[in-house]
């Protein structure tokens, strides 16, 4: 072997060794780091908990939205609901007829409904149910296991509107 091949040899090794060097480096940091708790991934530092509430309203919500459905919940809960709506400075309750246990990766919904008169009863429920699950699961990012909907009434032409009459004048 002649000495510029020697050398040669012994430049392409230094060089190897430097290459080799800072990544062993980084591979360590790295290792350190996640290992050390200070970094890694900040979604997994914590948790996030999610009450029944926000469930329900977005699920009222969604149901709402679908053509179809008149109103949300019993007669009861709508007469009652309606008074508290006519009240200065209330809020219509958005979770009237939706009741949701919620668990750390899943959920389940129960809905009870009025559906306009005309519409498929069966077509109502089945586009309820994918609008619940679609904005529960992409809001919450929760799994939803079961949608039970309970259809409790049918809103004909010539009903009235439930709200009470006032007693003022």
């Amino acid at each position: 072997m002649t000495d510029a091949s020697q050398s040669a040899r012994a430049d392409q090794a230094a060089k190897a060794a430097q290459v080799k060097e800072p990544a062993a480096e980084e591979t360590r940091r790295t290792s350190l780091g996640k290992g050390g708790g200070g970094s890694g991934d900040p979604a997994s530092r914590g948790r996030t908990t999610i009450a029944d509430g926000v469930v329900e309203k977005i699920a009222g919500l969604a149901a709402r939205d679908v053509v179809g459905v008149h109103a949300m919940g019993s007669g009861m809960s709508r007469h009652f609901g309606a008074v508290r709506d006519r009240v200065p400075g209330g809020r219509p309750d958005v979770t009237r007829g939706v009741k949701a246990e919620v668990g750390e990766v899943q959920t389940a919904i129960d809905l009870e409904i009025v559906v306009e008169y005309g519409f498929s009863i069966r077509d109502v429920a089945g586009a309820v149910r994918e609008n619940v699950i679609s904005a529960v699961e992409r809001m919450a990012g929760l799994e939803v296991v079961e949608v039970n909907i309970a259809v409790s009434d049918v809103k004909l032409p010539e009903d009235e509107e439930e709200e009470p009459e006032s007693r003022l004048q």
